[in-house]
């Protein structure tokens, strides 16, 4: 596999069925690298039911390039979906006939000066909830005088934009995150009346974000009751966010304009994701028992809406729920876990008994068909970008025979490449904890030879390796020019028990280190086609601290990659948005530590710049000025010192990019840089030998 040919494959996007189960729709982005451009487009799929095996999905027939986020309506004969194609993205809604797939008669429903995202249909189909960021202080955008409150945002944007003054003013932590300045602006939740299109800011002149910010969800982070008379969101309440993760759950009475959210969790921690059953009597959401903590165990918690109770209904299970789908009948919940490098679809009944429904890979975005066993979901794997595929959740089925491809995006391109198959082991820690690892052998390797290694060390530093796919780091793609790639999951990672989690907290480059260094000597003395005197470190964000640190603690490696990691722990602090997060894994502040001995100090003693002495190995610097994560600083640094100290460095910077390098262009720049830098050194090792 080449950059190019991961370029040219198709990446799956939201994802939506029909309510009779006959019908998929998707987006799928495409990548024009000469243009540095992705396109989404919309599909439908016939899933269900008569058909022929040679139809080939068709494009939504009123889509334009750049549309997304397909949402059937509830009675099957519309489907609404997000387009910039008049004033900024809005909803959009189409007519739909199930029996050919075919929409028509395209039509705006919001004309929000702020846009819209996110849309989502109301159980009666007579509501649609979406997103959008309006100013606070500006009059609600309301049916009652809409174009008050709509042009007072617009107003506000267009004096924003016109200024010739671009200074800004802070009065308030997390003014920034990830890669942009936050602004005055803030995430609100709206209900539209598709009959006669009235509208309503549900948080009127809140000054949080509705939800809360996320990384690995874009959507409202919310769910209608069955009879859409109530909603449930989530929402930090804390005045100061860039120290909290304290999401919480309310409820909102939608059939009184006057009435006020009511908070329904109790748990300290962050929560969720609410979804009702599909009877009403149930909430259930993720939920974090403890505060402070992005990385603490989410449990799956159920809610009796009469009783207004709770309990956490997998109490044993030692590992993440990532996410929930209530089964037809509200008897069950489906739910996928971290499991050893694994996502698996699990299921458990309301009484707390679990059951294993389909494994191999990861799955996401659940859709169970409310007229079959059957669920449609999405599953990738090491060698596979995501596919929708039909899974059997009834038993009797055997495991390997549950899930049945249904989009084949990839099929032709993929069939063309070597992808050699990823070989997991186990290994003994120093304190006798069990863990995992990975391996990958180049294309057409000759077990008899030696290769070099790429040494992947993974971010989080709650993450880990395991069978997923991936267009930034991608294991198959570090391979194929002849590479071994050996990735170990450490103290920690996630899927193997909270407590490999929370061995990483406080300990950075303690146990954390060792077991990257056991797990990597463990991989030299069972595979022999590995060349140990041939060996790079490459790492980002916790992997980037890795790196560092390693660097400062080893000389077994022949070349070090160091992507926005962090080089010094005090200046880090003061320089990222989430402080919740150094608050948490340095156990305080820096000024806690004042006057204390460095093996006292966190920030000290894990500190990769208080080891520069030992620098030697050649290092390649990678960071983006937009990455306000890990400030761009953290970079400068390293390189600054790696330079003054005579260690062969180059620095790889990216103006336009943040924590991720996700620009088509600036991907195949990463990936060339990268890769040459480490053939520069393995070669330049294998010359010497």
């Amino acid at each position: 596999m080449t950059f190019e040919d991961m370029m040219h494959m198709k990446r799956l996007g939201e994802t939506a069925v029909s309510p009779d189960g006959q019908w998929l729709a998707y987006s799928v982005t495409t990548v024009n690298l000469d243009q540095n451009t992705k396109t989404p487009e919309l599909w439908l799929q016939k899933i269900a039911g008569p058909q022929d095996e040679s139809i080939a999905p068709i494009k939504l027939a009123v889509g334009q390039a750049g549309d997304s986020d397909p949402q059937f309506a509830p009675d099957g004969h519309s489907v609404l979906f997000l387009s910039a194609r008049d004033n900024g993205q809005q909803v959009w809604l189409a007519d739909f006939d199930p029996s050919t797939g075919a929409t028509s008669n395209p039509r705006k429903l919001t004309n929000m000066a702020t846009e819209a995202d996110s849309p989502i249909w109301s159980p009666d189909g007579r509501s649609v909830l979406f997103l959008s960021s309006v100013y606070p202080d500006c009059p609600a955008i309301t049916t009652a005088d809409f174009a008050t409150g709509n042009q007072c945002n617009a107003n506000r944007d267009a004096a924003l934009a016109a200024s010739q003054v671009k200074a800004r003013i802070f009065t308030h932590l997390l003014y920034r995150h990830w890669n942009h300045y936050t602004g005055d602006k803030r995430s609100h939740l709206f209900l539209l009346s598709i009959q006669n299109g009235a509208i309503r800011d549900l948080n009127p002149g809140d000054p949080h974000d509705v939800p809360p910010f996320s990384l690995e969800d874009s959507s409202c982070g919310c769910g209608f009751s069955p009879d859409s008379k109530e909603l449930a969101f989530t929402e930090n309440p804390d005045p100061v966010p860039a120290i909290s993760i304290s999401a919480q759950i309310y409820t909102l009475d939608l059939t009184d304009p006057q009435a006020k959210p009511v908070k329904i969790s109790t748990s300290a921690g962050g929560n969720f994701n609410p979804a009702y059953s599909p009877d009403g009597r149930y909430i259930a959401w993720r939920s974090q028992a403890r505060a402070g903590y992005e990385s603490d165990r989410f449990r799956l918690w159920l809610y009796d809406r009469a009783t207004k109770t709770g309990k956490d209904l997998l109490p044993k299970l030692g590992n993440w729920v990532e996410e929930i789908a209530w089964a037809p009948g509200s008897k069950a919940i489906f739910y996928t876990s971290d499991k050893e490098g694994s996502l698996p679809v699990m299921m458990t009944g309301i009484d707390g008994v679990t059951a294993l429904v389909a494994t191999g890979g990861l799955f996401s975005d659940l859709h169970p068909l409310s007229s079959f066993d059957t669920m449609i979901a999405n599953r990738m794997s090491v060698g596979n970008p995501g596919e929708m595929v039909e899974v059997v959740t009834r038993t009797g089925v055997p495991l390997d025979r549950r899930a049945k491809p249904v989009t084949h995006l990839n099929d032709a391109l993929l069939a063309q490449l070597d992808l050699p198959k990823m070989q997991d082991f186990w290994f003994t820690a120093k304190d006798g904890a069990r863990l995992q690892g990975f391996v990958i052998p180049p294309p057409g390797y000759d077990p008899q030879k030696k290769y070099p290694v790429k040494f992947l060390i993974h971010g989080g530093p709650q993450g880990a390796w395991g069978d997923a796919w991936s267009y930034r780091w991608n294991a198959e793609l570090f391979a194929a020019n002849g590479y071994v790639v050996v990735m170990i999951n450490p103290r920690g990672s996630v899927g193997y028990g909270q407590a490999i989690v929370d061995g990483v907290n406080g300990d950075w480059g303690g146990k954390p280190f060792t077991d990257l260094m056991t797990g990597l000597d463990y991989a030299e003395q069972h595979y022999p086609f590995i060349d140990k005197s041939r060996e790079c470190a490459l790492g980002a964000s916790y992997g980037g601290y890795m790196a560092n640190w390693v660097l400062g603690h080893t000389d077994r490696f022949k070349c070090i990659v160091s992507h926005d990691g962090m080089f010094n722990a005090e200046s880090a602090f003061g320089s990222t948005e989430e402080d919740w997060f150094n608050i948490w894994e340095f156990k305080g502040h820096p000024w806690d530590y004042y006057g204390k001995p460095d093996d006292q100090n966190p920030f000290r003693k894990w500190s990769p710049s208080l080891y520069a002495k030992n620098f030697k190995t050649p290092t390649l610097v990678i960071h983006g000025q937009l990455d306000y994560r890990l400030d761009v600083s953290e970079g400068f640094q390293l390189f600054d010192t790696l330079q003054l100290l005579g260690v062969p460095s180059k620095m790889l910077y990216f103006p336009d990019e943040g924590h991720w390098v996700l620009k088509p262009q600036n991907s195949q720049l990463w990936y060339k840089t990268v890769n040459g830098w480490v053939d520069q050194w393995t070669e330049k090792a294998a010359s010497n030998d």
